[in-house]
């Protein structure tokens, strides 16, 4: 994990080298302090004629003397059930090959994802009125946004940037920073931030004067604007532009009608109204003109030019020339300027040029060297980033021949995280077993504890179906933590069995023996990581969509390793030694006897 490239790379290295170190510390200590401590805590065991009781012991000896013969009782019968499923090995086997098909059905059919949707305290809302609109009506829609959030109980400040948004800039665009209130004091799904999106989308589908958009910040920030999806539709075919705009509304059409979708919106400006000035050149020469005095005219008067530096209360100002406002509104304007030509006379441009009104863009997108235009969307409630993906795949294979795909920002990253999974867990379950091979000195013996993994990722994909949560990145490294988690389960069970069969006794003797004798490790360690793990299956506030994701994966997986474990691995193990290793393995530490020769 520790080696894995790109963003997905950077997620699980971050959690292999934490586990690495706290493991490591965690066997120092085992080494070290942990028989020190034992020493000095543990006594004698005394007979119970000869113990000084008081009121303490009295009380708490009477628990402990319960629960104690009550957990004897328990292992005894689990030992018998064991014994049970022992005496009839293929139908058990029969039943955990059914539970490995359901695994895989399940894993296969569970949403995709790449990181979860977090509640980060803010709303990003994009304000883009029509291209050409004035900077009032751009404003009346800012007023009404602002008067919306203003209006919830959950919002503090809205900060407002006008002539600028992550989709172009000028005076028909804007944005807004949404500040929300602590998250102690907006507990509940209804008051977060995912939340505030969703009923601010439907109260801006009223405001008529732009096109408004909310949006939830990204997970990672440097993987794009919002969270959600970014798809990129390229003209791959050299249809033209009008071909590609129309490819876009259409799958835009498509979008809007597809339940897995929501919010599925263009990024980057619509082709704006443009004044076309048509210059005669013939007539202008003999009007005496010239081409680059023509130019320099209409660049003035219509956009600016530098003139000189002027210096006011110590200051250094710049001198901009441009005609005033009142003077360059209609085509007329520009019919009615005047330039001099070579005879010091002032000619107007009506005599020479011709205007008409037509359309362009204010933006060109290339992607890849390709024309492009960009959507971004999210997936509609209940479902999964993936499965959105996944829909607008299929949308965009309806297009017209000349138009492809691809994906960016956490689209791309989601898609390339999808293939590691893979690799990811074929290495991770190598890597286990090439380490049990070399502690037993087998290749046959850890089979047998690498067995139970799948029971443990049944559990973490039961319970993340349960809690409606997608095979993210963060559900990916709750399952490679499970690897290790249920293999130490089956060693615990597996190594002592080893022990007994050294000291003399049959397989299915040593395989009950080890049962009984190791439950109650079993289980303590077990629920005290379980223990451990609550506060990540039950977090709030900050980052607690990530935390849920680990925490629900590994709760499940750990459930489900241990009370299907604890009756499956000495099947594993006894069924190994029947039919795979009939060698009797040495404990480990322990050298292979040497066979004798005549």
């Amino acid at each position: 994990m520790a080696f894995f490239p790109g963003s997905t790379g950077g997620i699980y290295r971050q959690f292999s080298v934490t586990l690495i170190v706290s493991i490591g510390f965690s066997a120092l200590l085992a080494l070290t302090l942990t028989p020190a401590l034992c020493a000095t805590f543990l006594k004698p065991h005394v007979p119970e004629n000869h113990r000084k009781e008081n009121w303490l012991t009295r009380r708490t000896g009477r628990f402990f003397t319960g629960f104690n013969n009550w957990f004897g009782r328990t292992t005894d019968r689990y030992q018998g059930g064991v014994a049970r499923i022992l005496s009839r090995p293929l139908r058990w086997l029969a039943i955990f090959i059914a539970l490995v098909g359901l695994t895989v059905i399940l894993f296969s059919r569970l949403p995709g994802g790449f990181l979860p949707q977090e509640d980060q305290g803010t709303v990003i809302t994009v304000v883009q009125a029509p291209p050409g609109a004035t900077r009032e009506r751009t404003e009346e829609a800012v007023r009404q946004v602002k008067e919306f959030y203003n209006q919830q109980d959950i919002v503090t400040s809205v900060f407002v940037v006008r002539g600028f948004s992550f989709f172009g800039q000028g005076q028909a665009n804007g944005m807004m920073f949404t500040m929300l209130k602590p998250w102690e004091e907006r507990s509940g799904e209804e008051n977060s931030s995912l939340a505030l999106v969703g009923k601010a989308m439907g109260f801006f589908t009223s405001i008529k004067e732009a096109m408004v958009f909310a949006l939830n910040p990204p997970a990672i920030a440097e993987l794009g604007i919002a969270g959600g999806f970014t798809f990129k539709l390229e003209d791959v075919g050299g249809n033209g532009a009008e071909a590609l705009f129309n490819a876009r509304n259409q799958l835009l059409a498509a979008a809007s009608q597809s339940p897995i979708l929501a919010g599925v919106r263009p990024e980057g400006q619509e082709d704006a109204p443009q004044l076309r000035v048509m210059i005669d050149r013939i007539q202008a020469r003999a009007l005496g003109l010239s081409i680059g005095d023509v130019n320099g005219t209409l660049a003035i008067a219509f956009g600016s030019a530098y003139a000189n530096d002027f210096n006011r209360e110590g200051r250094i100002l710049r001198v901009l020339l441009q005609a005033e406002a009142s003077h360059r509104m209609t085509p007329q304007d520009v019919l009615d300027l005047k330039v001099r030509n070579a005879a010091g006379e002032m000619v107007p441009f009506g005599s020479f040029t011709q205007v008409e009104w037509t359309s362009g863009a204010q933006q060109l997108q290339r992607y890849n060297g390709y024309p492009s235009m960009t959507i971004s969307g999210n997936a509609a409630p209940g479902q999964s980033t993936g499965e959105a993906m996944a829909e607008m795949e299929r949308l965009a294979n309806a297009l017209p021949e000349g138009f492809a795909y691809e994906w960016t920002g956490m689209s791309y990253e989601e898609q390339q995280a999808g293939g590691q999974v893979g690799m990811l867990l074929g290495l991770s379950i190598l890597v286990v077993f090439l380490l049990l091979a070399a502690l037993y000195e087998s290749w046959s013996i850890p089979v047998s504890v690498l067995l139970v993994v799948p029971l443990g990722v049944l559990g973490s994909v039961l319970f993340t179906v349960m809690r409606g949560l997608s095979a993210d990145v963060y559900f990916n490294v709750g399952i490679i933590t499970i690897i290790g988690l249920a293999a130490k389960n089956a060693i615990l069970i597996v190594e002592f069995a080893i022990e007994q069969e050294a000291e003399g006794k049959t397989p299915l003797e040593a395989t009950l023996e080890a049962v009984k004798l190791r439950l109650r490790p079993i289980i303590m360690t077990s629920l005290a990581f379980i223990g451990g793990m609550i506060p990540l299956f039950i977090a709030s506030g900050a980052g607690a969509a990530s935390r849920i994701a680990v925490g629900t994966g590994v709760v499940g997986g750990m459930l489900a390793a241990t009370v299907l474990g604890i009756f499956f691995i000495p099947l594993f193990y006894l069924s190994i030694r029947r039919w795979l290793s009939k060698k009797r393995p040495a404990a480990p530490g322990q050298a292979q006897p040497e066979p004798n020769h005549a």
